[in-house]
Formats: structure tokens, sequence, C-alpha cells
């Protein structure tokens, strides 16, 4: 991956475009290499929606390699949503096409005149920018069938879906997967707000005729990825749990340690958490010949994902991660995995952040809109977004949005963006990122849940403020570097309980690259990522008074546990003191 291409969709004429060395960002991936880009050329105070903004498009390190798990690809920008610096990052077979094509990076820059729609084509061959007004206002389901008819079996495809076309600040973009269905999302922020605000549609990625990226040393490579391939089935979690129940197996986890946000934020459980746990969708999914264990891309072995059917074996979309089994789930008082599926479905289909729109929905049965447990209710809503009502376009920005718009109190987002699945009063460690993270609400920033209840990578209470802004802390750091990598976060559980798996990955990295690496290494990585973010959001307008909850978390006690947050703002303002 030696070289960067930028597409001036603004330019004169229509849009240009241009391949340059990679410069002074060689040796970076993903977030590493979007935060980078954004925090030096984009200019923090202009509007995320205009011509000022780029969207950034970068591979993780490792990408296109034969290393496991290294099919991550990161989008980055100013947030639309949030404000302040986005990275989103998602699976499918996007970045390791793009990686072995060379291409350290993708810069979108520049807004176009008029309303064409475009899409962008990159082989070995070069790239082709073309207007297809063909495919406007398609979702992104019909919006893959069209183009698989017109490219390569091996292309790859990040779209965005109707979602995207009206810039709603929930907009996601979409990577295909191995069996080129939309499924995989860059969904938080609205980078598909961006994308659309650009008037890209689609961009088509095929490696016909490249090869895998070659490591500097390819036994010591071999060998660190077989010694890290080990870690992975090894351990409890990425070895059995995921692989069996997929995320979703977290429902029982969460709803038993009354960490389960229910009815927007409520209570700590959901009284018919078990009719929407992993160990339930699994066994569903196999009985009516889904697909309980499958990967979303080629290369990982941990196989969390899946695919959901109906009663008839029908498709009805991949197998709903946890976040989204809860934000449309227990969130919303519903507990009938058939609904879920489907509000699933949409969300890809029209290209939103399930969670965000999860929590949307939940704040608009708190308004009052619907009943909390009203699946149809559930689904009608969400498909406004699709139609593009006024409604739609509300619930489609997001739950602050929707709060805002029908005077709800209890809006469940930092710095703009939902929460995810995890309640920060009784798990105290999620609240610490949550608050002060550049990325706004976001649980994998710095996924305190580890060793605050699955007692991975450590042992704290999560029921207490101690030690709870050291662990984020350093969490933070580390996912920061390990989103670089073009890694699955999941890695982390092993990488973080197994020190000769993390060695492993050490030596699958300097194998790479021909270099040493240590851990200090990795640790600095991540601390000049999130120096970057953090000065970018600061020259936006953010202060410490943004790395807040809202106060209702620190007012209203939640059962069963009966607590509030109780992080000081005094220790909320020390996590990045290193």
């Amino acid at each position: 991956m030696d070289k960067i291409l930028r597409v001036d969709m603004g330019a004169e004429g229509g849009p240009k475009f241009k391949t340059e060395p990679v410069g002074e960002f060689a040796g970076l991936g993903g977030r590493a290499m979007t935060s980078a880009i954004i925090s030096k050329e984009v200019h923090p105070l202009c509007h995320p929606l205009g011509a000022e903004n780029k969207l950034v498009i970068a591979p993780g390190s490792l990408s296109g390699t034969s290393a496991s798990m290294s099919g991550r690809i990161s989008v980055g920008c100013k947030s639309p949503l949030t404000g302040g610096i986005k990275e989103s990052n998602a699976g499918g077979q996007a970045a390791q096409v793009l990686a072995r094509l060379g291409y350290a990076a993708i810069v979108l820059e520049g807004k176009p005149e008029g309303d064409d729609l475009y899409k962008i084509f990159i082989s070995k061959d070069g790239v082709e920018v073309s207007v297809d007004n063909s495919l406007k206002n398609l979702p992104n389901y019909p919006l893959i069938e069209k183009l698989k008819g017109q490219y390569n079996d091996r292309a790859a495809y990040m779209t965005i879906g109707t979602a995207g076309e009206m810039k709603l600040l929930a907009a996601s973009i979409a990577c295909t997967d191995p069996e080129k269905r939309p499924t995989r999302h860059c969904g938080r922020g609205g980078t598909g707000a961006v994308m659309g605000a650009k008037r890209v549609k689609a961009i088509i990625l095929d490696d016909t005729g490249m090869k895998m990226r070659e490591p500097k040393d390819p036994e010591k490579f071999r060998n660190a990825n077989r010694r890290f391939v080990e870690g992975l089935r090894k351990h409890p979690i990425t070895g059995e749990g995921l692989p069996a129940y997929g995320t979703n197996v977290l429902t029982n986890v969460l709803n038993e340690a009354g960490a389960y946000p229910t009815h927007n934020f409520r209570t700590g459980r959901f009284e018919n958490a078990a009719n929407i746990s992993g160990e339930v969708q699994a066994e569903l999914e196999v009985k009516r010949g889904g697909i309980a264990t499958h990967g979303c891309h080629r290369g990982c072995v941990i196989q969390c994902s899946g695919v959901y059917v109906d009663k008839d074996g029908k498709y009805v979309t991949k197998q709903p991660e946890y976040e989204t089994v809860w934000a449309h789930g227990g969130n919303c008082g519903i507990d009938d995995l058939d609904v879920i599926a489907r509000l699933d479905f949409l969300d890809d289909n029209f290209g939103v952040d399930t969670m965000d729109t999860g929590a949307a929905v939940g704040v608009a049965m708190e308004a009052g809109l619907i009943p909390f447990g009203d699946g149809a209710g559930a689904i009608r809503l969400v498909e406004e977004i699709g139609k593009g009502t006024p409604l739609g376009r509300i619930l489609g920005c997001g739950a602050e949005v929707t709060g805002k718009v029908f005077g709800v109190e209890r809006v469940p987002v930092v710095k703009g963006q939902a929460m995810a699945a995890y309640d920060p009063r009784s798990v105290m460690g999620i609240g610490v990122t949550y608050a002060t993270t550049t990325q706004g609400a976001d649980h994998t920033a710095g996924y305190s849940v580890g060793p605050n209840v699955l007692k991975s990578g450590g042992d704290l209470d999560p029921l207490k403020p101690e030690g709870q802004v050291e662990m984020s802390r350093n969490l933070q750091i580390a996912t920061a570097a390990v989103d670089s990598t073009g890694m699955c976060l999941f890695i982390a559980f092993p990488l973080l309980d197994q020190p000769e798996t993390f060695q492993a990955l050490l030596d699958m990295i300097g194998a790479f690259h021909g270099i040493t690496l240590t851990g200090d290494d990795v640790t600095a990585l991540g601390k000049s990522i999130l120096k970057m973010e953090r000065e970018f959001n600061t020259r936006a307008g953010f202060t410490k008074h943004h790395d807040r909850l809202p106060r209702f978390f620190l007012k209203e006690p939640i059962p069963p546990h009966n607590v509030t947050f109780q992080v000081t703002d005094e220790d909320l303002d020390k996590v990045f003191n290193w």
C-alpha cells in the first residue's frame, strides 16, 4: 500500500482524480491513517456536509495479507452527528481488496454542483469516476443487485442507501460480505451522509490480477499467524462463545449483570431477555436452515456472524448483532427475534446505524409516538426513514435530534451519538469511555465491559468508580492501535488474557514490516492517534464539559442495583493525562 487516491468531486468540469505516493502518511493504516489525514487537512470548524470536509477510506496496515482477522476497513471524516472527528470501521471484503490494489487510502474531497450521482470503479487497470443516475433512490440491497450484473465476481462494494442520499445524520456506509450482501456497515457518526454530500453512491473495488501482500519475512510471519490463530481458538470468548452464539451471547450476560438498558435506559433488566438471547437466536437459525456461525470477511477465524432466515427458510438478514438486538429489542421492550431481524434488514437496506436508530425509536416510544413493546409500530417508524418523510428524517438523524424534536429529557447520547447496549451506571468503566472518547458514545473505543463484566483483561467491580478511569484510558489507547491494523477488535480478549497471543501479534506485524515491534510501540501508536483526535476536537470547539454523561445518569438510580454513575468530573478529566 504505497499510494493514495484522491478524488476531487468538486473539480471544475466534473470530478478529477489523482494518485500520489503515500508520503508523510507511510506506515499508517486504518484509524491512524483516517485520523492523520482528517486532523491535518480538514478545517475543524467546517460544515461536515460541506466541500471542506473529506471522507477518508483506509484499510488496516495488515489488510490484504494472509493475517487472520485483518479485514476491517476504516472510514474517517468530521462527523455530521457529533461535530468532532470520526472513525468508523466495518468488516466485509472491502479492506482486503483495496489493500491488494495497493491503496493506503481513498480521499474524497470537494462537493459537486448539481444533483448527478456518481460511482467510482477501481481496479489494477486504473480508476473510473462516472455519472450513474440510475442508482438514485435505490436502497442498498437492490443497489448491489443492480451493480453485481455490471462487474466482476471478485468485486467488493462500498455503498450508501437512501439515508445517505438524504444526508441523514445516522447514515452508514455499507460494505459487502463474502456473499456480496450489504450487511457490514461503517455505522457510527453519519459517515454515509458525508459520502452522500459528495454525491458518491458506490465505490466498486476489483482486485482481479492482484496478489496477496507479501511480508518482509514470510516464514516468521506464517509462524506468528499460526500462534495468533491458536490463541484465538483456545480463548473461551473467541474460540467458543462468539462462534457458537455470535455477539448476541451477551444478552443473557448483561441482563444477569443488571446492565442491560431497558425501555430507554429506565431499568437494567429486561424480563423477556431470554426470548431474544444469542442461544435462542442460534438455535432458531439452525432449526430454520440458516447459519449460526459465519465470517463477515474471508480470513476470519472467530466466525461470530450468521444468516437469519424466516420460518420458510428464506433469507431475512445477517445474524443481528448484540447491540442491534438490544437497540431494537430490550431497549424498546420488543422480544420477538423476527421483528428485530426485520428491523436489522431495514437498517441495512436504508443504510442507517442500528444503534442510533434503535435508540431514536426508544426515545420516540418515550415521547408516546408508540408504546414500548410495539414491534409492528417500530417497523413502521423505521420504514418512515426509507420513505424520507419528515418523521423518518427526524428518526434517521438519531436519538439526540429525535429527543429535541419531541421534548424528551432521557436521551442517552454523548457528543450527539447514542450509547450502546451497556448502562453506564451498572458498568461504570464503559461510562468513562462513553463520556471521554473522541468519537461520541462509542462502546468499542474502550471496551471496559471486558474487565467489568466478562472478567477478561482484568477484574474490576463495575458498580464502583475506583480504577475505572485508568482502565478506560488503557483500553482506549490499545483500541486506537488495534483499529489501525485492520484487526477485528474481538482479538482484544485473547490479547489481554494471553501474553503469548499478544506477542504473536507483535511478531506478525514486525515480520510483515521487517522490524522488531514491542508493546511500548503499540502504546505509543495508540497515544499518538488519540492526541491527534483530541486536538482536532479541541479546535472544533470541544471542551472538558463535553466529556460528560447526560445528567439523568447521575440523578436516577437504575434497578436492580439502584446505583447512579459515580465517577467524578475531576476524574473524567484525568483520562488523557499520561
